[in-house]
């Protein structure tokens, strides 16, 4: 591909310099920081195609090159190798223009410091080559600590950091409520401790079973050898288990070794859901939560997770089975692979039992995002804080407490609605929510409609030309008007507002399609920072004006579905309308019938009837 005449000298020598083999590049900018992160089969392509014909370049392409002031390489022996290499930088690095998994350095795992002679079980929060066991990423502190407490309740491990010498004169607490086998003391031996240590690995893996069988044998040993005390504790642990197991939800009729996973997304942000399914049963599930994700195809966004995702969790299953096909499968196969020592599917279902539990993770991302952005607007310092920005990036004169946002629904021009959301500090307020029926516009005239509707509602907040109080039903006015569409939109509301004598008030268009901004008298749409708390409360707002328009617009145009052609006549109201129909049974047979037939009926006079009868 030719380089772009508009490439610096320096890039310029960088590209020529590239060799056509697999890797992995990073773009810097000005500053040196690390804005993309990308793998390539064959370098040399792949990191030019960035630099050719700007017509050529998606629009996040496009702005991710304006800002590369230089670039470096890392060569890999396959292109898993560079899957797995991509994944770790994007890690560390978290850069712009990469879908970055949401604060993933900081995710919590269980630690086993299997290295140590008497190991115990602790949450850390990074992963070091010390040879210790490591289960997890969590997705949050709660879900990890409430794993440690399960295991502690089930196994007993120390949880003690002193010296183990075998001579301390008693043991703590946890001897006497079956917390631990006092291996302080010399209680027990170190073969006994280790079988602990294992029965919890192998729980933490999943395989219940597994330890079930373990423990039942033990317990068969000791009643064998009459140590009746040592055989009732170990029956009471193998209740405990069973009881913990049962409680788990029943996934397949068969066993398997599986990771669910679902996706949803909205605006920038992304949430997979995880079910960690092993044997018959469901024995886990979390979220993550993933940035970045605005412009990107959703293969993309899903294979950048899972190389994430994978490239720091310590147990790799053999099936992962995923709602559609991730990009780069089979260089991700040959990654897991790589990790778990053993081939891994990655495996879109199309029918049965996985099918259905896809379906059910992706059901449970979609609400997990809801409520995680719904948490978010009620953090009044986020909140506060996106009200700045807005100000600031659209010059306000204040911080809009009041923001009023219109959005227009029909079919081609049908049952045509409009609805006006209002939010107060950042906040929803549905109580000031307000629907509009068009009334004067034709078709499909979504200018028009605009107009229409902004005109009826700052009627009933126009200031009187003689200074005199506003009428009582007066609304309330607005810091700033966002309405949905581009620059017709925008023009079209600014007049409308201007013939209502609310010039003053700040209004601005919100594009779907790029999430720009367009400000009235500037060409050029203003694109808020990706990421920003002041992009996501727009498209908060501009999401709800959305589902508030649909809504009303699905009940017009079924109410609409369901009229008779008898409600479109003068004098017929219900009880006529329904003693028509029970004499009659239909409409047709109502056109059918005689003058004198309709005038028969009861509540009818014989001018009713010619008049029903003419306009059917």
């Amino acid at each position: 591909m030719a380089v772009s005449s508009a490439v610096s000298e320096k890039l310029r020598a960088q590209l020529e310099a590239l060799p056509a083999r697999p890797g992995v590049y990073l773009f810097r900018n000005a500053k040196g920081e690390v804005i993309y992160v990308g793998k390539a089969a064959r370098l040399r392509e792949r990191v030019r195609s960035y630099f050719g014909a700007p017509h050529s370049l998606e629009p996040k392409t496009y702005a991710l090159r304006q800002q590369i002031d230089d670039l470096e390489y890392i060569v890999t022996n396959n292109a898993a190798e560079a899957l797995l290499l991509e994944a770790a930088l994007i890690k560390r690095h978290q850069p712009l223009f990469n879908v970055r998994l949401k604060d993933d350095k900081r995710y919590p795992y269980l630690r086993i410091d299997v290295q140590n002679p008497w190991p115990r079980v602790a949450i850390v929060r990074r992963v070091e080559r010390d040879g210790a066991r490591y289960f997890g990423p969590f997705a949050s502190a709660s879900s990890v600590r409430a794993t440690l407490d399960l295991v502690k309740k089930l196994f007993p491990w120390r949880s003690c950091t002193k010296e183990i010498t075998g001579k301390d004169p008693r043991p703590c607490l946890d001897y006497y409520i079956k917390r631990c086998i006092a291996p302080c003391t010399g209680y027990c031996t170190k073969e006994e401790y280790d079988e602990v240590i294992q029965q919890v690995i192998l729980f933490l893996e999943g395989r219940a079973g597994d330890v079930l069988k373990r423990l039942t044998q033990q317990m068969e040993e000791a009643a064998e050898r009459l140590d009746f005390e040592r055989a009732a504790m170990i029956r009471d642990q193998i209740r405990a288990i069973q009881r913990t197991v049962e409680r788990q939800t029943v996934a397949t009729t068969k066993d398997e070794d599986a990771d669910i996973f679902g996706i949803a997304r909205e605006g920038d942000h992304a949430c997979v859901q995880v079910f960690f399914v092993r044997g018959t049963q469901m024995i886990g599930r979390d979220h993550f939560v993933l940035e970045g994700v605005t412009g990107e195809a959703d293969a993309a966004v899903l294979g950048s997770f899972l190389q994430q995702y994978y490239e720091g969790a310590q147990y790799v299953p053999r099936l992962v089975c995923v709602p559609f096909e991730p990009a780069d499968r089979e260089e991700l196969e040959a990654m897991l692979a790589a990790r778990r020592g053993a081939r891994v599917e990655v495996r879109v279902p199309q029918r049965g039992e996985k099918r259905r539990l896809t379906a059910l993770a992706g059901e449970n991302a979609k609400e997990t995002l809801s409520l995680l952005r719904v948490k978010w607007l009620t953090d009044s310092t986020k909140t506060e804080r996106a009200l700045e920005q807005l100000r600031e990036e659209l010059a306000l004169p204040d911080i809009p407490r009041r923001i009023e946002c219109y959005d227009n629904s029909n079919i081609q021009g049908t049952a045509a609605v409009s609805s006006m959301v209002v939010f107060v500090d950042g906040k929803p307020a549905p109580s000031q929510y307000r629907r509009f029926r068009v009334k004067t516009v034709t078709g499909a005239d979504d200018f028009a409609t605009m107009a229409e509707v902004l005109r009826r509602r700052f009627r009933r907040a126009a200031r009187p030309e003689d200074g005199s109080q506003q009428p009582a039903d007066a609304w309330e006015l607005p810091d700033l008007v966002i309405v949905d569409g581009g620059k017709g939109q925008l023009n079209a509301a600014l007049q409308a507002m201007r013939d209502v004598g609310a010039h003053d008030i700040p209004v601005v268009a919100l594009a779907k399609r790029h999430e720009e901004l367009y400000l009235p008298e500037e060409d050029e749409p203003l694109v808020l920072p990706r990421g920003s708390e002041a992009l996501f409360l727009v498209q908060r707002i501009r999401d709800e004006a959305h589902r508030f328009a649909l809504m009303y617009h699905r009940k017009v145009r079924g109410k609409a579905a369901t009229q008779s052609a008898l409600d479109t006549i003068p004098g017929i109201g219900p009880k006529r309308k329904k003693a028509l129909l029970r004499k009659f049974g239909s409409v047709r047979a109502i056109r059918e019938a005689s003058i004198d037939e309709i005038a028969a009926t009861v509540g009818f006079t014989r001018s009713l009837a010619e008049r029903v009868k003419a306009m059917l």
